[in-house]
């Protein structure tokens, strides 16, 4: 579906030869002389990069329909993680790679909503943080009481995260799912 870029919107993706992007910041610019135009910040929906690109005002582009479905995580099958469709009940097997980060903070019932483009995933939204439990770090040492000092930690998905010198094995600690901070103690 062509649109005009005078009818560009924060959030709205865009299919542009260069691939997929997300449009995260428009300003429209009309200048004394010369044609106005539309200047954008995207955002490459597949690899996170972000793009400074101009256009014409009113020039049009294909605006790319992504389809959200909220899924919950079942289990792993091998190498795959096997999604099922919280609406049509369908199992979906997805590669690691097509998840990318957000496979560090996935568990068994964790709910996921992938962002689907022709068939292809193409993107995951997560909560922005999630609890998870240590599964292996060093004892704390008693009298260690550096303000501020951190130790790592092995989470129950297999990620590492730094965390406190208080926390120990078995443990439930809150991970921001963006950055892959430690928040708290659960």
């Amino acid at each position: 579906m062509a649109i005009s870029t005078n009818d560009l919107k924060n959030g709205m993706t865009l299919d542009l030869p260069e691939g997929l992007f997300q449009v995260v910041e428009f300003q429209h610019v009309k200048p004394g002389k010369g044609g106005a135009f539309v200047r954008t910040t995207l955002k490459n929906v597949r690899t996170g990069a972000v793009l400074d690109r101009t256009f014409r005002a009113a020039e049009k582009v294909e605006q790319a329909v992504v389809d959200k479905r909220e899924m919950q995580f079942l289990y792993r099958d091998g190498d795959d993680y096997v999604f099922m469709d919280n609406s049509t009940y369908d199992q979906l097997h997805v590669a690691p790679a097509t998840i990318g980060t957000a496979a560090n903070y996935i568990i068994d019932g964790t709910t996921v909503v992938l962002q689907m483009y022709n068939g292809e995933i193409v993107g995951t939204d997560m909560s922005a943080s999630v609890e998870l439990t240590v599964v292996d770090t060093e004892p704390g040492i008693q009298g260690d009481r550096v303000s501020g000092a951190k130790k790592p930690a092995r989470l129950e998905t297999g990620a590492s995260v730094q965390v406190p010198l208080f926390i120990n094995i078995g443990d439930k600690v809150k991970v921001d799912t963006r950055s892959g901070d430690y928040i708290s103690k659960a």
